[in-house]
């Protein structure tokens, strides 16, 4: 081991990423409106989403990692309408009734456009035979020539009735006919009617002639009902060729316009022409639905159920078009925001009334994953996995490939048979937006779902600064700017954002890309602008929505900094203490964060009870702090190894702490309050400690460490500046420095000393003002080891005193 050299201190050009806004080279943004916005920083994801995008293979979907405002969402749909402009335009897809399972509607894709003009054909079909049946039917001809059927079967008619007339006179009857029953009368010998008193008067005998006649006469009857009901049939037959052969043409005239109508060859082509013959024949069988009351002669109830039962048939030969690509220029791009069955997979209406609800081919429509068919589909993950049913339902299209629209119907209680549309094979790119954690949850939970997404388009949350970076950041507030249609910023203002989104980022090398962030900032300085009426918005103007939202969320800094100010908080600024120490926290309430001072104390004392940490000992520690407090127990062992065992009882705790502690970044500090324990040797109360241990020693970097330094410089502010007070961080920090102009301009001044540090000798030996002793070469005796050394033989001794009392033998 080397030993430690001195803590450097920064100086305040190290302390921030300062940008000239004239290596801008620009006025303002609205000199940039003009450049086309390029994939800030993410090179990578840029390269994934292309080749995601043009993959066309089955299981290439893709799965877009990154934070929330980092763009993933708007890029992501800009690189789909940019695929999408370059594949072709999808087909149409149509529902049809079916009118031999009018229960299964027939699903029928047509190519792009050609389903609007199946719809008006047949729409104009209907209102043309509507109008042409009923002339068609009434014209001169098929009058003449209904007539003629008529009468022939009426001459056949009368003369078999003839004869059945006389065969009735021979036996006494006379018959008629009365509403197309057969009524027969009884004649007496004067050729008149025999009434009931006479036919009592009849002897025995001619009651038993009367009735074989009446016998005989009655199966004469059925004989002439059997002759004449062929000849009925022969009349309806023929009537009904005469108007099938009338009205055929008319029908196939239509139907032959919509077929040419449909000019490119479709790959559905036998499936629209069994339909359409379908549609042929319920028409010819239905021709009496197309006749009036008045030519039929129905009566006026009748004339209403004639009605609507021909707008329903017409109805059913109508074209339910759910999707209509007729516009388009290219593949769809659909962006689905709130994804729920109904919405994604389509569904079912119902047709209200005074009866039961009910439903029909026209009732469908379509959702989001037929709509997407042949291009691209957006969804995020969280809406989905909040839906269990919906993520069973999307599991399963994603294996199959194949949407069934169901009737909600079904699932009720006394419903009428459900429709069952027929299934539809869509291809469509999903592009799931997600979190990394929920990705590689994905990964783990559901392997199999996982491989339908083989394209991981991974955002980053940041990226290497770069003069064409900064560029391409001032690009995109241009934009949104000119979008917003607010004041352009100059570029001092722009230089001002950028260092927000290296402040963001906590590195002064690399830019945050969650732009969102930046964005918002944008807004709010424009605010700032408008409210003093200028026409751009100025670096001023920047500092100025900076600091007023600072003041909107920070009530809750400013009540633990009054604690400060009133003694409620135990922090001491000046002068030093033996085992105790200013820790640096950082408090994160979700939507600001900022730094705070804590104090650490250490005990130790003789004892083999080793370093009891007593944040973890009440539960009120997490699992990264608990780890750093036994890597700093695993680094003292080592470190006093030649004086194993160790009789050492040592205690931590961060003083006045009650809400739990969590993470690494004070176990440097609660390793420099133990060793000034042991040691005897104060620790200075002016210089607050930050930094992460290993079991080397080695002080490792720790995240927040920006608001840690500012909210202990604003402690040191307030009380006033000794001219001796700063910090103590990790050397390897230095990089994530983006400190306030405050604090950059008080390290200037000589008022604050920002300190780092690369192993824990170094800060000991800030601290004591005395050597670390932690080298190679044997410990000077005023070292802070050597003292150490002989606190530890002194608990050794005083371990094994008591341990011989206890074995001496009472007397």
């Amino acid at each position: 081991m080397n030993t430690p050299s001195p803590c450097p201190q920064l100086t305040a050009g190290q302390l921030r990423r300062t940008i000239d806004p004239a290596q801008l080279d620009f006025a303002h943004t609205g000199e940039l409106v003009r450049e086309s916005l390029p994939w800030i920083g993410q090179q990578r994801a840029f390269d994934a989403a292309r080749f995601g995008l043009v993959m066309d293979q089955p299981d290439y979907n893709l799965f877009v990692l990154g934070e929330v405002g980092s763009g993933r969402a708007s890029l992501m749909r800009r690189a789909m309408h940019e695929a999408a402009a370059t594949r072709a335009v999808p087909p149409d897809l149509c529902y049809l009734h079916d009118f031999d399972a009018p229960e299964r509607p027939r699903a029928l894709r047509l190519p792009a456009g050609q389903g609007r003009t199946l719809r008006q054909g047949m729409q104009q079909w209907a209102k043309a035979l509507e109008a042409e049946i009923p002339k068609r039917l009434t014209a001169a001809d098929v009058k003449s020539e209904a007539e003629h059927i008529e009468k022939t079967y009426q001459s056949a008619e009368a003369r078999a009735f003839s004869q059945l007339n006389d065969f009735a006179r021979a036996r006494r009857f006379r018959l008629t006919r009365d509403s197309g029953q057969m009524v027969f009368t009884l004649l007496g010998e004067d050729g008149q009617p025999i009434d009931e008193a006479a036919a009592q008067q009849l002897s025995h005998g001619e009651r038993m002639a009367i009735e074989l006649a009446e016998q005989e006469l009655r199966a004469e009857i059925v004989r002439f009902l059997e002759q004449v009901r062929p000849l009925e049939r022969t009349r309806d037959e023929a009537l009904q060729t005469l108007q099938r052969q009338s009205i055929k043409p008319l029908v196939d005239h239509a139907l032959d316009d919509t077929r040419q109508a449909l000019r490119k060859q479709i790959k559905d082509t036998v499936k629209l022409n069994h339909w359409l013959d379908q549609v042929q024949r319920e028409v010819l069988d239905n021709l009496d639905l197309f006749l009036s009351a008045e030519a039929s002669g129905a009566d006026e109830s009748a004339e209403e159920d004639r009605r609507a039962d021909l707008q329903n048939l017409l109805d059913q030969c109508q074209v339910n078009l759910v999707v209509d690509n007729a516009a388009l220029q290219g593949a769809p791009v659909v962006v689905e925001d709130n994804p729920q069955l109904r919405s994604l997979f389509g569904s079912i209406e119902h047709h209200g009334g005074s009866d039961a609800p009910y439903a029909d081919f026209s009732c469908i429509r379509a959702g989001s994953l037929l709509q997407a068919h042949g291009g691209y589909l957006l969804l995020y993950l969280r809406d989905l996995l909040g839906d269990e049913p919906l993520w069973e339902r999307m599991r399963r299209f994603l294996r199959c490939s194949l949407v069934t629209i169901e009737d909600a119907s079904a699932h009720g209680t006394g419903a009428a048979v459900a429709l069952q549309p027929e299934g539809v094979q869509v291809q469509v790119k999903i592009v799931l937006v997600g979190s990394s954690a929920e990705y590689y949850l994905l990964h783990a939970g559901d392997s199999d779902l996982a491989r339908r997404f083989r394209v991981k388009v991974d955002f980053a949350e940041r990226f290497a600064a770069t003069d064409d970076a900064y560029h391409s950041s001032a690009i995109f507030i241009a934009h949104s700017c000119a979008q917003r249609g607010l004041p352009h910023c100059t570029a001092a203002a722009m230089a001002r954002l950028l260092e927000f989104s290296h402040r963001e980022a906590d590195d002064q090398q690399r830019q945050s890309a969650l732009f969102a962030h930046m964005e918002a900032l944008m807004l709010e300085s424009a605010q700032q602008a408008r409210q003093r009426g200028a026409a751009l918005t100025d670096a001023a103007d920047v500092d100025t929505a900076l600091l007023a939202r600072r003041m909107r969320h920070n009530a809750p800094e400013e009540e633990m900094h009054q604690a400060i100010a009133d003694g409620e908080l135990l922090i001491s600024l000046q002068g030093s203490q033996v085992g105790q120490l200013n820790a640096l926290t950082q408090i994160d309430l979700g939507d600001y964060r900022f730094g705070f001072p804590i104090r650490i104390t250490a005990r130790t004392y003789a004892g083999q009870q080793g370093l009891m940490n007593i944040e973890r000992e009440v539960e009120m520690s997490g699992p990264i702090h608990d780890k750093g407090v036994l890597i700093l127990h695993s680094y003292l062992a080592a470190l006093f190894g030649h004086l194993a065992p160790l009789a050492l009882g040592a205690s931590i705790v961060f003083e006045q702490e009650y809400s739990g502690i969590e993470g690494d970044s004070a176990s440097c500090a609660e390793l420099y309050a133990l060793l000034s324990s042991l040691s005897g040797l104060p620790l200075r109360q002016d210089i607050a400690v930050t930094g992460a241990l290993n079991q080397h020693g080695e002080v490792l970097p720790v995240g927040g460490l920006n608001e840690k330094i500012e909210g202990w410089f604003r402690v040191c502010r307030q009380t006033g500046f000794t001219g001796t007070q700063g910090v103590l961080i990790p050397a390897r920090n230095q990089r994530h420095l983006m400190l306030s102009r405050a604090v950059v301009q008080a390290v200037r001044d000589g008022q604050f000393h920002i300190h780092c540090a690369h192993h824990v000798g170094e800060g000991i030996a800030l601290l004591t003002g005395c050597e670390a002793g932690l080298g190679d070469t044997p410990a000077a005796p005023d070292s802070v080891l050597a003292r150490a050394e002989r606190t530890l033989l002194a608990y050794r001794r005083a371990c094994q005193a008591m341990a011989l009392g206890r074995r001496r033998p009472l007397r």
